[in-house]
């Protein structure tokens, strides 16, 4: 399991994710692609911690990622289940485990400015970061698709799941956007990645 992990994250990572996996009853999995999430923790009935990450994020997506879902598991055996998943018990958490991967030798120098003044205050995902998804995605495969804002009103574009979409105004911090085949109007977030039309 560990060797596979490995084999996703940045190379002078690996002796700090290992101190950090080394807990009793702790299963990492490595997912293929999900459209609604880049990983999950759960604490399954017979007791063992699962986090789950997928497979098709750059390494430097993939190390964020996984130190989220490892303080998701932090904050439980810290602070209880009865926490708010991304309180402030869990961004205490994920800031704490984050920073001593704040690090030229980890993270690229464009990077580090960014999960910097990302990291003063966590969100539930570093996609609702505009500056930072923006920069992470440079990092990426070349899969085709767009970030919404990076689109001019008008513009027609598709999502994954094949529904048809109209670029609108932005509102104060999401798009509108209408399904040509609904006529209903939808919000979306800046960097959701869409496949253009036009």
């Amino acid at each position: 399991m560990q060797n596979t992990l490995f084999e996703y994250i940045p190379q002078s990572a690996k002796p700090l994710i290992q101190d950090l996996i080394n807990t009793d009853n702790l299963v990492v999995k490595i997912k293929g692609e999900r459209k609604t999430r880049h990983g999950d923790y759960t604490k399954l009935p017979n007791g063992k911690h699962q986090i789950t990450v997928n497979s098709n994020l750059n390494p430097f997506r993939f190390l964020i990622t996984l130190i989220h879902e490892i303080a998701h598991l932090e904050a439980y055996k810290n602070y209880g289940r009865f926490i708010k998943p991304h309180g402030k018990e869990w961004k205490h958490t994920f800031q704490y485990l984050m920073l001593p991967f704040l690090q030229p030798e980890i993270f690229p120098n464009t990077l580090l400015p960014l999960l910097a003044q990302h990291f003063k205050n966590p969100k539930a995902s570093s996609d609702t970061d505009t500056h930072l998804a923006l920069a992470l995605k440079q990092y990426d495969e070349e899969n085709g698709k767009t970030f919404v804002f990076e689109i001019a009103e008008g513009v027609i574009f598709r999502l994954y799941n094949g529904r048809i979409f109209k670029k609108g105004a932005k509102r104060r911090k999401r798009y509108e956007c209408l399904e040509i085949s609904s006529g209903k109007l939808y919000l979306f977030n800046p960097n959701a990645e869409v496949e253009l039309l036009e």
